[in-house]
């Protein structure tokens, strides 16, 4: 590996967890410095290896066994490919964490108890170790066993019944985010209570077990719109794209398609409704405040969007920027990358893979101005790491990783 300047360079883990949420939170740790070590079936390794097509292909153009998916979570780390059914991948997994600060896991609550892989038993041999669970429901409550998929929790846990059209628009009813938002936002505050237990665990000298799970994320992820609903009991509706608590905050159609318009106070509406020539509607006591906006949501949107219909996105956008009014076009993909925003933050990298040489990566968003995000390994081959990490951390030799491989303990 390259020299490791991170923040968490003194920091081991142990990344038992596949698919995203708890891949995620490894990542954020590995790109953070620690060392990631990804314990992954000898056959199939994790999941998302054949969550494709997208591909990525060798040098050659023939499919790998990393796809698109699987590039997005995995990255700085190495992949270790042990059969942890049998008792002698159960004791190499077991030395390893012993070696550990923490350990990342989503199997099923009680799931890894049977290979003696659970907090209990690794805490009696490195009561130092940070262990984290993810789970869809928690390590408690009826729905403890429940298998939990992002898109399952999105449904359970409020979120889709507040994104989509009204019931009775065209193409009304719920919808998911279009990318898997709680897994993500599940990985991110994995990463943070690994964190603090850390810390916590330079005063105490021990580690603790951490139980995270998709539902308790994404029910505090309801934010305003949980509190709107605790505070006057009534539920939240699917508002399309306007927000519930202030206006104008949502989509308009403009000559050449739609911009976003998202004005979060009564100055910004006002230098807005003065750009667009329309000065009085500042000074109109229906849409001066934005309490007195929300009473007259329909009448005030009806006539802005009969406005914005005139000019084109990019019309609308040069213009309202001089009056620091905020607003944006909606972009593809495609145009988020070519964006010069996005562009001048280096938001696009590439890394080195060992089959198909330089490999498109979306960079993290963290930006440390002493210990910077080290892009040091590129998302791993199934088991490419598995001599070294053995060889160097558990001392095993050249014979006995070969004999661990005639058994089918590695792959």
């Amino acid at each position: 590996m390259t020299t490791n300047h991170g923040a968490l360079r003194h920091i081991k883990v142990l990344d038992l967890s596949r698919v995203l949420a708890g891949p995620w939170a490894a990542q954020t740790l590995g790109d953070l410095g620690a060392e990631i070590i990804k314990i992954e079936r000898p056959e199939t390794g994790d999941d998302t290896r054949a969550w494709g097509p997208p591909f990525v292909e060798d040098k050659a153009g023939h499919r790998t066994r990393e796809s698109a998916y699987y590039m997005c979570a995995n990255r700085n780390k190495q992949s270790v490919a042990v059969d942890f059914t049998q008792a002698e991948g159960q004791e190499l997994v077991r030395r390893l964490a012993a070696q550990c600060d923490v350990l990342v896991e989503n199997f099923k609550t009680g799931g890894l108890v049977q290979y003696g892989l659970d907090y209990a038993s690794l805490a009696k041999i490195n009561p130092r170790l940070v262990y984290c669970s993810v789970t869809g429901f928690g390590q408690s409550g009826p729905y403890a066993h429940r298998a939990g998929y992002d898109f399952l929790i999105q449904g359970m846990g409020g979120l889709m019944s507040v994104s989509g059209k009204p019931d009775g628009e065209p193409g009304g009813g719920p919808v998911k985010v279009g990318v898997a938002l709680t897994d993500i936002l599940t990985g991110l505050y994995a990463s943070t209570a690994i964190l603090a237990a850390l810390q916590a665990r330079e005063h105490t000298g021990r580690g603790q077990h951490i139980d995270l799970a998709l539902l308790d994320v994404q029910v505090a992820c309801l934010a305003n719109q949980a509190m709107n609903y605790l505070y006057s009991d009534k539920v939240p509706e699917r508002m399309g794209n306007a927000h519930p608590n202030t206006v104008p905050y949502q989509d308009f159609p403009t000559a050449d398609g739609y911009m976003i318009l998202a004005i979060g106070n009564d100055g910004q509406f006002a230098r807005f409704a003065h750009a667009a020539g329309k000065s009085q509607w500042a000074g109109d006591e229906r849409f001066s405040t934005n309490s007195a906006r929300l009473a007259n949501r329909v009448e005030l949107v009806a006539m802005i969007r009969e406005l914005t219909a005139t000019r084109t996105t990019r019309d609308w956008v040069a213009l309202l920027e001089q009056h620091a009014v905020p607003c944006g076009p909606i972009n593809t993909v495609r145009d988020v990358f070519d964006d010069p925003q996005v562009r001048a933050r280096g938001m696009r990298l590439e890394m080195q893979h060992r089959e198909a040489g330089a490999v498109p990566i979306v960079a993290s968003p963290i930006r440390l101005s002493d210990t910077p995000v080290d892009y040091r390994l590129s998302p791993p081959e199934l088991g490419q790491h598995t001599e070294e990490v053995l060889a160097r951390h558990l001392d095993l030799s050249s014979q006995q990783i070969a004999d661990l491989k005639e058994k089918g303990v590695l792959a």
